[in-house]
C-alpha cells in the first residue's frame, strides 16, 4: 500500500522468494508481501537486492523470480485513472478529481479496468437500484481491492462482507474500506474458499473467481443460500463446464452479460421468490 513519502506507484521491484517462514519487515520502501501457494512475492517502491540478499542469507532460502517494471505494465498496460460506472466514480488516491470511490490499488486485482469487474460492478448497480428486490446484504467473493464492496454500501447495502485469501489483498481492501468511511456496513475476512465454506445466507453473493474454484462451489448444496448470484471470471469457452456443474433442479439463470471476452452470468435458486418474473428469460448484453 501506499505509506509516506509516496504518493502514487510507478516502478515495481519484485521478489519472488522460496521460504514459507519470512520474518515481518518494516522497510519503507515495502509496498506489500503477496502469498503465492504460501511463498512470498516481494513489492517495493525501489530495488532492494542488499535485503533480498540478507534474507536470503539468514534464512537459507533463494530468488525464485526477480523483475523491475512499470506499475503500468503490471495493471496490463492500463494507467490506472478516474472511470464513472453504475451511477459512480471511482478513482485512484492519487487523483485530484472528485469521486465516490477512491481505491489504493496497490498490486491486488479489482481496480475496475478490467472487464470481469466492470462487468459485476454495472451488473451490481443494476440489481441493487432494482427496488422491487429490495437487496440488503451481500457476499463478495474475492473482494480483492474491495471495489465491489464499497460499492455495494455506496448503493445503499447496508451489511456486506468480502472475503479473499490473499492476506495483502485483505490489508488493502481493509484499508479501503477506511478509507471510503464504510467500516461500519463493510466487512473484510481472510478465508480459503477451497477449504472453507462462507455463510452464503443473504441478498446477493457476487463472485468474481476462476472458472474451475466456481465450479467447485458450484457443487456444494451450502453454496445456494442467496437469493441472488452474480458469477464472473470466465471466458465462453469455459462456460460449457460451468453449466455441467450447476445442480440444474436447484438453479436458474436469469441473465447472460458479456464484455470483450468475459462473462458474467446472473443466477438465482429455484426456490427463491420471483420478484420479476420477466428475469426468466436469459438476456445476453
Amino acid at each position: 500500500m501506499l505509506r509516506p513519502p509516496y504518493k502514487r506507484y510507478e516502478r515495481l521491484h519484485v521478489y519472488h522468494l522460496d521460504s514459507v517462514d519470512l520474518p515481518a519487515l518494516t522497510d519503507a520502501d515495502l509496498i506489500g508481501i503477496w502469498l503465492e501457494d504460501g511463498t512470498p512475492i516481494l513489492f517495493f517502491h525501489k530495488p532492494k537486492d542488499e535485503l533480498i540478499s540478507g534474507l536470503c542469507h539468514e534464512l537459507g532460502c533463494k530468488v525464485i523470480y526477480q523483475a523491475v517494471l512499470d506499475y503500468a505494465d503490471w495493471e496490463a498496460g492500463q494507467d490506472i485513472a478516474p472511470f464513472s460506472l453504475a451511477g459512480l466514480t471511482v478513482a485512484p488516491v492519487w487523483s485530484k478529481e472528485p469521486a465516490d470511490i477512491r481505491l489504493d490499488p496497490s498490486v491486488i486485482f479489482g481496480t475496475g479496468f478490467h472487464p470481469s469487474t466492470r462487468l459485476c460492478l454495472e451488473t451490481l448497480g443494476k440489481y441493487c437500484n432494482t427496488p422491487e428486490l429490495n437487496l440488503r446484504t451481500m457476499l463478495d467473493l474475492g473482494t480483492g481491492t474491495g471495489l465491489l464492496a464499497i460499492a455495494a454500501a455506496r448503493l445503499g447495502l447496508s451489511s456486506i462482507t468480502g472475503v479473499d485469501h490473499n492476506p495483502l489483498a485483505c490489508e488493502v481492501a481493509r484499508n479501503n474500506v477506511a478509507l471510503n468511511l464504510c467500516r461500519e456496513s463493510v466487512t473484510i475476512r481472510e478465508m480459503d474458499l477451497r477449504r472453507e465454506e462462507p455463510d452464503t445466507a443473504v441478498d446477493l453473493v457476487v463472485a468474481n473467481l476462476y472458472h474451475n474454484l466456481l465450479a467447485e462451489l458450484f457443487s456444494r448444496p451450502s453454496f445456494w443460500r442467496a437469493r441472488l448470484y452474480l458469477v464472473a471470471g470466465f471466458v465462453p469457452s469455459m462456460e460449457e463446464d460451468l453449466l455441467a456443474a450447476l445442480p440444474a433442479n436447484r438453479v436458474r439463470l436469469l441473465e447472460r452479460r458479456r464484455s470483450e471476452r468475459w462473462c458474467l452470468w446472473v443466477l438465482a435458486p429455484k426456490t427463491a421468490p420471483r420478484e420479476n418474473s420477466d428475469n426468466d428469460n436469459i438476456v445476453e448484453s
